[in-house]
């Protein structure tokens, strides 16, 4: 079984989908199986991470801009591939290092998630994008 999820995002942060990946996989009435989401862009990852408290999302987007700044910044000199923005290849390096799936077992029928986890699309790029994220639930 397998959908398409389309997020739409306003910049660079975490947007949570938990909701929908849940409501998607109580419909398909697989009570033991595992599901494999997959982000189909080279810019953004896919995160599981606290969902409680949103500090903790600030403090990753903070962490990352520290750890890969834009290619205006000093340190970023080394870089060639600029001519999509300052933006472009950080982005590009930010998803190198971050996942770009995630395997998650559906345990009686649900997703099998801890209390405090959600599923996250992180955007590495400042401008809003249409993104596309599939979904492959097996029995």
């Amino acid at each position: 079984m397998q959908t398409e999820f389309h997020l739409s995002t306003r910049g660079q942060g975490l947007y949570e989908f938990t909701r929908d990946v849940q409501t998607w996989v109580a419909g398909r009435g697989v009570a033991t199986g595992l599901l494999t989401l997959f982000v189909r862009h080279t810019s953004c990852s896919l995160l599981i991470q606290e969902n409680a408290d949103p500090e903790v999302q600030v403090d990753l987007r903070n962490f990352f801009a520290r750890l890969v700044p834009p290619t205006t910044d000093p340190s970023m000199s080394y870089l060639t591939h600029t001519y999509e923005g300052p933006d472009d290849m950080p982005a590009h390096i930010k998803a190198a290092m971050m996942p770009v799936s995630l395997s998650i077992p559906v345990v009686d029928g649900a997703l099998g998630l801890g209390t405090w986890q959600g599923i996250y699309l992180f955007e590495h790029r400042d401008a809003p994008h249409q993104r596309r994220v599939l979904a492959h639930l097996s029995a």
